[in-house]
């Protein structure tokens, strides 16, 4: 190749944002030699069409990925490199959650095992479905660490758990096993509840400690748990619940069937008109039939507009055969919660809707 077509290697180096010690480190190690050598000054050369490959280099290190798997990505065709990055970003993500375990674990055993401030006794199934069902309502926003955390207060003879992340608010309340005379709020880091669920599920009973910095899980038979607490003050949810407005219309559906028009509904958003003919899960074009759901149905007729990743969440986690449905008009907070069990809520807002249209 003629040395005009060529790029010195600090040329390359800008190109493609490696620098000129990483590019000779990358040539002796085999994954990027350069196109050509000077034989005199050994200068290295690199040709245009090397860009992409130092780039996907540049990226894959930077994700942490070992030589090895380095090379065997870039050598592979694009199904085959896209499943061995999802295996390695899987490895990191499965290596962070032992680590911050571990981590709990080792902060607590540096603090002498303190005993634990007992907040509440459950099952831990009926912990593990409360837990998931309510952490729905969570998301991972930069800088707000808060709204992926699961918000939980323990008083007597009931723990409350609840979650938002400003476009659903999910609470659910326990009854525990064994009464606790103790009280205790803190907002639990929602990724490392997760990740204890399936050991939980497993267990008959947990007791809930609270611990410096955090929660411990405990299991008879089982390694204990350790779930951060977050700093963040969590939303003031209660004040949100004390302010909503009047139900003007009420809708009792039967869940399995709302569930399936939604998971059928070609749409982004659904748009639900409920009358005192049932509810009708309104098409998105004009050409497709809506679907109309029986529905024991209370007050003004109304359309209202949702999201659909807002809306299936709060309706699929809800408990029972039948969901009812709380509206405050088409642009107000909904209320979406078992139509015989309480103890799981959960707010759906809206988006924007015109009452005319």
């Amino acid at each position: 190749m003629p040395p005009s077509e060529l790029m010195p290697i600090g040329v390359f180096a800008q190109r493609t944002g490696l620098t000129s010690s990483a590019l000779r480190f990358y040539a002796d190690s085999g994954l990027l030699p350069p196109a050509e050598v000077d034989p005199l000054s050994g200068y290295r050369y690199y040709a245009a069409d090397q860009v992409l490959r130092a780039t996907a280099l540049r990226r894959l290190r930077e994700i942490a990925m070992p030589l090895a798997a380095v090379e065997a990505v870039l050598d592979a065709g694009a199904d085959e490199a896209a499943r061995l990055i999802d295996e390695h970003v899987a490895r990191i993500v499965d290596d962070a959650a032992a680590a911050r375990r571990k981590a709990a674990a080792l902060k607590s055993a540096l603090g002498g095992e303190l005993p634990g401030l007992l907040i509440a006794v459950l099952k831990g199934p009926v912990l593990a479905d409360a837990v998931e069902q309510v952490l729905t309502a969570t998301a991972h926003e930069p800088g707000m660490a808060v709204l992926a955390g699961l918000h939980v207060e323990a008083r007597p003879g009931a723990l409350a758990l609840t979650a938002t992340d400003r476009y659903r608010l999910s609470t659910r309340t326990l009854v525990p096993a064994r009464p606790t005379e103790r009280t205790w709020a803190g907002t639990i880091d929602g990724d490392d509840l997760r990740a204890a669920a399936a050991t939980v599920r497993r267990s008959a009973l947990v007791r809930i400690e609270a611990v410096p910095h955090g929660i411990r899980l405990r299991m008879p038979e089982r390694a204990d748990r350790h779930c951060r607490l977050l700093s963040e003050d969590f939303p003031d949810h209660r004040l949100m619940l004390a302010s909503l407005g009047e139900v003007g219309t009420r809708a009792t559906v039967p869940k399995e069937l709302l569930l399936r028009a939604l998971e059928e509904h070609p749409g982004d958003c659904v748009t639900l008109h409920v009358c005192a003919d049932g509810v009708t899960v309104q098409p998105s074009h004009d050409d497709d039939p809506p679907v109309q759901l029986p529905a024991a149905v209370t007050g003004a007729a109304l359309r209202i507009r949702f999201e659909m990743t807002t809306l299936y969440p709060a309706v699929s986690t809800a408990i029972g055969p039948d969901v009812m449905v709380e509206l405050r008009g088409h642009d107000g907070p909904v209320t979406i919660r078992s139509a015989d069990r309480g103890d799981l809520t959960t707010l759906a807002m809206p988006v924007a809707f015109a009452p005319s249209a």
